[in-house]
C-alpha cells in the first residue's frame, strides 16, 4: 500500500503566490475569474454523478481517473460529501490512508459530517488490526470480511474468510451472502453445506436463509428451494416478511405459481417487493390481465409501485394496447434505461452498454447526462471511436458540459488530436493539460508530453501527482536521461517522492535508460518497498544482462514478507529466459502453481522462450499443444523467434500460420518466417511469404531514431 497525504494535500492545499504573470487559482474557486470555472453558458457537473463516476473509476482499478475528476468537481462543492467519496475511492483502490484525506480536507475548510467520522476508522482498520495481531481474531475478521465485501473486493473477502480460524455464524452467512452477491451460486451453496456439515453448532438463521433463496432462484433449483423452505418453516421463519418475499420471487423464477401465490397470501405485512414477484411472473408468461389485476390490487391497497414495478407494467400496457396508461409510467421508465446501462458498465458488459444505447434512442429516448458519463468509459475502454464520436455529438447537441470525459476518452482511444481540440475549446486547466499529459505519454508523441508539462509550469499551474506520473512515463518513453532527472528532482522538491507509485514509476525510467544503478540508489531508499517495486527492479535486472542479481531480489522479495504476485513471476521467467537458467525457470514456473498463482498467457510465453532458446524445441511445442487456453501473438511469437534463431523450419510454419491468422497485418511475422526460408536457401517459399504479405496489405514501418541536444528531441525516420 502507498500513502497518499501528500497526494491529499496537493489536492486541498492552498498553494502558494506564482512569481509569474499568471498566478495559481484556488482548487476551491469562489471567483467566476478562476481559471478553473468554465464559461458560463455551461452548466456545473452533477456532484452526485461526479461522486459515482469516482467510485466506478476506483473499482475498476484506476484511482487516477478518480482524483483527475474529483480534482475538477471540487471547484463546484465544498461539501464533505465529494470528500467522503474520495476516502471510500481509495480504499477501493487499496489505499488506506483516510485519516491523511481527512486532515487535507478539515485544513481546506471543509466541514466533516456524520459519513465521514462512520467511514474514516474503516479504511484504517486492516492496517491496524494486522500490525497489532488481530487479524486472526473472529470478530475483527467479520469487519474485515464486511469492509472487503462492501468495497466490492470479493478475492480479498474469501482470503480473510479463509484465515478466521474458527469463523462462526456471522462469517458463514457473510460469506455465503458475497458469493450470491457476485453471482457464485454454485459456491454459496456449497458454502451452506459445508457450514450445516461441518459446524453442526451453527445453524441456519434468518440471514442464511435470506441469502441462500436469491442463489436458488438464479439456479432455478426447486429441490434446493423446498428444502430450505421446509427448514423455514420448521424453526418458524416464514413469518418474516424477507423470507416470504424471497419464496414468492424464487418459486415465480422456478415455474411454481401455485406455491408461489401460497406463500404471497400466508405473507401478513407485505411491501412493494412482495408484489413484484407476482406481477413479473405473470408477465413472463403471457398473462397480462392477470398481471394488471394484481397491479391494481396493489394501488387499491395504497402500495405505491417502484421502478421495478413500472418496468414490468409498461410491457404489460404495452401488450394490452393500453398505450394512454402506458404513458403516465412511462417517464419513471427514464430512470430504468439509465440503471441498466450503469449496471452493464460496471460488470465490463461493453457491447451490451452500448447496445441499450442504441435501444433506448431507437425507442425515442433522449440521453442525459447520466446516460452520457456511464457510457464514455465504456468507449474509453473498448476503443469504441465511431460510438465516442456520435456520444461527443450528442453531448454538444444537448448542451452538455462534459469535455474532460469526452477528452479522457478520446486519449484512451488513442485520438490525442481529438481530445486536444475539444480542450482548446473549453477552458485549460490542470486536469485539462494533465488528460493530454497522460494521452501522449501513451502513444508515440512523448515529446508533446514534456512540451505541455513545461507549459503547464510557464502558465503558473502547479502540476500535480497525476502531471509527474505523465512525463515521468514520457521521458521513459523517450529514454531521455536528463530530463527524466530534472522531473525527479521537481518530484523531490515538490515532496511527491514519498508517493509509492510515484517512485516505481522512477524504477520504471531509469531502467528503461539503461540506468539500473540509479534504479538501485532509489530503491534502496525505499523504507516499505511494494510488490510493485520489486517486480521493476528484478525486470530492470533482467534487463540489464545482470541474471543473478535479479534471482537474488526475487529470493530477498519473500524475506522482505511481500507476497509473490502474477508480475513477479513474469519478471523472473524472463530473467531466466534471457539467462538460459532452464532448471530455475521450471522451479518458479511450478511455484507458481503452489502458490495458486493461475499462469496467464505471458507466463507460458515465457517458459515457450526461455525452452526455445536453449533449443528445447519439441518440448516448447509439447507445452504449447497441452495448453487448453486460446493462444494468444505472445506465445506463437515466442516459438516462432526460436525457431528462426534454431533454424526449426517446420515448427515456425506451425507457429507463423497460428500468427498470420491472429494478426494478418503484422509485417513481422511474415518478415521472419521469410528470412528463415532464404537461410535455408528455400527461395520459391520465401517469394511465396512476401507476396502473401503484400496482398495482405501488410508493410514495414519506417525505422525511427531521437536524439536529445539540449532540451530539444530531435526525430529521425
Amino acid at each position: 500500500m502507498f500513502s497518499t497525504n501528500t497526494l491529499s494535500n496537493s489536492i486541498f492545499q492552498q498553494p502558494k503566490p506564482s512569481p509569474t504573470l499568471h498566478p495559481l487559482p484556488h482548487p476551491f474557486p469562489n471567483q467566476a475569474s478562476s481559471p478553473l470555472f468554465p464559461p458560463p453558458w455551461l452548466p456545473p457537473p452533477h456532484v452526485s454523478l461526479c461522486a459515482s463516476l469516482i467510485l466506478q473509476y476506483a473499482s475498476f482499478g484506476n484511482p487516477i481517473n478518480s482524483i483527475l475528476l474529483f480534482q475538477h468537481s471540487v471547484a463546484y462543492s465544498r461539501s464533505a460529501f465529494l470528500s467522503n467519496t474520495l476516502i471510500r475511492a481509495n480504499s477501493i483502490a487499496g489505499v488506506f490512508d483516510g485519516f491523511g484525506t481527512y486532515n487535507a480536507m478539515v485544513r481546506a475548510g471543509v466541514k466533516p459530517d456524520e459519513c465521514t467520522y462512520t467511514f474514516v476508522p474503516k479504511v484504517e482498520v486492516h492496517g491496524v488490526a494486522f500490525k497489532l495481531g488481530f487479524d486472526g481474531d473472529v470478530f475483527v475478521g467479520n469487519t474485515l470480511l464486511s469492509i472487503y465485501g462492501n468495497c466490492g473486493l470479493f478475492g480479498d473477502a474469501m482470503k480473510v474468510f479463509d484465515e478466521i480460524p474458527e469463523g462462526d455464524k456471522v462469517s458463514w452467512n457473510t460469506v455465503i451472502g458475497l458469493c450470491s452477491l457476485h453471482g457464485f451460486y454454485e459456491e454459496a451453496l456449497g458454502f451452506l453445506r459445508k457450514m450445516v456439515a461441518v459446524k453442526p453448532g451453527i445453524q441456519p438463521d434468518l440471514v442464511t436463509v435470506a441469502s441462500v433463496l436469491p442463489v436458488c432462484a438464479e439456479t432455478e433449483d426447486e429441490v434446493m428451494v423446498r428444502i430450505v423452505h421446509c427448514y423455514a418453516m420448521k424453526v418458524g421463519l416464514l413469518g418474516h416478511v424477507k423470507v416470504g418475499n424471497a419464496l414468492v420471487d424464487v418459486y415465480g423464477k422456478c415455474g411454481s405459481e401455485k406455491a408461489s401465490k401460497k406463500v404471497f397470501d400466508d405473507i401478513d405485512e407485505r411491501n412493494v417487493v412482495s408484489w413484484n414477484p407476482i406481477i413479473t411472473s405473470f408477465s413472463f408468461r403471457g398473462k397480462y390481465m392477470d398481471a394488471l389485476d394484481v397491479f391494481r390490487l396493489m394501488i387499491d391497497v395504497g402500495m405505491g409501485p417502484n421502478f421495478v414495478t413500472i418496468s414490468s407494467m409498461l410491457h404489460v400496457l404495452g401488450e394490452l394496447g393500453l398505450f394512454k396508461l402506458g404513458a403516465e409510467v412511462h417517464e419513471i421508465l427514464f430512470v430504468s434505461w439509465n440503471a441498466m446501462i450503469a449496471n452493464f458498465a460496471q460488470n465490463r458488459l461493453e457491447y451490451e452498454a452500448v447496445e441499450l444505447v442504441r435501444q433506448m434512442q431507437a425507442k425515442g429516448e433522449t440521453p442525459n447526462n447520466v446516460t452520457f458519463t456511464n457510457v464514455l468509459p465504456v468507449c474509453a475502454r473498448s476503443g469504441f471511436l465511431n460510438v465516442g464520436k456520435e456520444i461527443h455529438a450528442q453531448i454538444i447537441r444537448v448542451g452538455s458540459s462534459l469535455d474532460l470525459f469526452v477528452s479522457n476518452a478520446l486519449t484512451k482511444c488513442g485520438c490525442i488530436n481529438l481530445a486536444q481540440n475539444v480542450l482548446n475549446i473549453s477552458v485549460r486547466e490542470e486536469v485539462s493539460y494533465n488528460i493530454l499529459i497522460i494521452g501522449y505519454s501513451r502513444t508515440n508523441d512523448s515529446s508533446e508530453s514534456l512540451s505541455l508539462f513545461s507549459e503547464m509550469r510557464l502558465l503558473g499551474m502547479r502540476p500535480d501527482i497525476v502531471s509527474f506520473m505523465g512525463v515521468i512515463s514520457a521521458c521513459a518513453n523517450l529514454a531521455s536521461i536528463k530530463q527524466g532527472k530534472e522531473v525527479h528532482g521537481l518530484l523531490v522538491r515538490k515532496l511527491f517522492h514519498i508517493h509509492l507509485f510515484a517512485v516505481n514509476s522512477l524504477f520504471d525510467l531509469y531502467t528503461r535508460c539503461g540506468r539500473i544503478d540509479l534504479a538501485t540508489k532509489v530503491f534502496d531508499h525505499i523504507q516499505n518497498k511494494d510488490a510493485a517495486s520489486w517486480n521493476t527492479m528484478i525486470l530492470g535486472y533482467g534487463m540489464q544482462g545482470e541474471l543473478n542479481t535479479a534471482i537474488n531480489l526475487f529470493e530477498a522479495m519473500k524475506e522482505d514478507s511481500v507476497e509473490y504476485n502474477s508480475v513477479s513471476f513474469i519478471a523472473v521467467l524472463s530473467a531466466c529466459s534471457h539467462g538460459g537458467l532452464i532448471g530455475k525457470g521450471r522451479k518458479y514456473f511450478k511455484m507458481m502453481r503452489d502458490l495458486n498463482i493461475e499462469p496467464t498467457h505471458t507466463h507460458y510465453a515465457c517458459m515457450v522462450d526461455l525452452l526455445g532458446r536453449a533449443d528445447l524445441m519439441e518440448e516448447a511445442a509439447d507445452l504449447i499443444r497441452g495448453l487448453s487456453i486460446v493462444l494468444d501473438t505472445n506465445i506463437w511469437g515466442a516459438l516462432l523467434g526460436a525457431c528462426r534463431i534454431h533454424g526449426n523450419i517446420e515448427l515456425g510454419m506451425w507457429a507463423a500460420e497460428h500468427l498470420f491468422e491472429l494478426k494478418p497485418q503484422h509485417c513481422g511475422y511474415y518478415i521472419l518466417l521469410s528470412n528463415m526460408y532464404a537461410e535455408a536457401v528455400r527461395w520459391d517459399e520465401a517469394n511465396k511469404v512476401r507476396k502473401l504479405m503484400k496482398s495482405r496489405g501488410a508493410k514495414k514501418n519506417p525505422g525511427c531514431s531521437w536524439v536529445q541536444i539540449g532540451d530539444q528531441v530531435h526525430k529521425f525516420l
